[in-house]
């Protein structure tokens, strides 16, 4: 914003356009990204009295650009570029200065990195700490202990991080997927830490080797599924055939108990009338031997 060169009302004039563009800041993302958006900023501008004879909407556009673009702020972070003005105010005037002052409506691009945002770069440069990418506007560093589940040195001659267990390298000019764990904004500059140890990040050679292992493990379960469902109704068929049998074999059960007692009842008769008759014979016998 445009400074004027003295007096107290100006300066008043500043702090609310200020906290009126802080108040009114409207953000429209761009696509299915947050990193990019739109935003409507209002604010005050300070036309020069060397310029009021020029188109309006043109001074204050060129203003707008000279002022905002390329500034850095916590609400809106990396002003991109100014996209167009919506509305100018009527202009008013301060005693102790000729210029005018404007109330402006304007839209502009911004770039504001997000905490766990998704986001595909190159690898711009590659150091012995770690490896930076390039996320459009800003360069982000992913450390060393964060580009994959193993221990990663620099190489000099290669110029290239190395993998000790896996061998895997990374290099300036691969294609890399990452996620951004960090954010610090600054007066000047915009600090983004990302990482890529998490299971489809890295480099486009790991993440397509990634993608056939999981589809080889995804089929081994596909496969162990359908075993256990065919194991599981060959056992549910014969569940009522062994009831069967249970029932079966309790009616046989039954009806053996009822043979034995008839068949000791008959033993029991038959021993009952052979001692009934037994006694009767040697009486006959004595009452002979008596009678000689």
């Amino acid at each position: 914003m445009n400074k004027a060169n003295s007096g107290e009302h100006i300066q008043l004039i500043e702090r609310e356009g200020r906290e009126h563009r802080q108040g009114k800041v409207e953000k429209k993302s761009i696509g299915d990204r947050t990193i990019y958006y739109v935003a409507e900023v209002r604010d005050t501008i300070r036309v020069v009295p060397n310029r009021f004879g020029e188109d309006l909407e043109e001074v204050v556009l060129e203003i707008c650009r000279e002022t905002f673009e390329g500034i850095i702020s916590k609400d809106l972070g990396l002003t991109i570029v100014v996209i167009d003005l919506l509305d100018i105010g009527p202009g008013r005037l301060v005693p102790g200065d000729g210029a005018a002052f404007y109330d402006v409506i304007f839209t502009t691009l911004n770039y504001l990195p997000v905490d766990r945002e998704f986001v595909i770069a190159d690898v711009v440069e590659v150091t012995d700490f770690g490896v930076f990418l390039r996320l459009g506007c800003v360069d982000a560093l992913c450390h060393v202990s964060q580009v994959a589940d193993d221990f990663y040195s620099y190489s000099s001659k290669q110029g290239a991080l190395i993998g000790r267990e896996s061998g895997k390298t990374i290099s300036v000019g691969d294609r890399v997927r990452a996620r951004i764990i960090a954010v610090t904004i600054g007066k000047s500059q915009i600090r983004v830490g990302v990482t890529m140890r998490q299971a489809g990040l890295g480099v486009e050679s790991w993440v397509e080797e990634w993608k056939k292992i999981s589809k080889k493990a995804e089929k081994k379960l596909a496969k162990k599924t359908e075993k256990a469902t065919t194991t599981m109704k060959p056992a549910a068929d014969k569940k009522p055939t062994t009831t069967k049998k249970v029932k079966e074999k309790k009616t046989t059960t039954d009806k053996k108990p009822a043979d034995k007692k008839k068949r000791t009842a008959k033993k029991t008769t038959t021993k009952k009338t052979t001692t009934a008759k037994k006694p009767a014979a040697k009486k006959k016998t004595t009452s002979s031997k008596k009678k000689a």
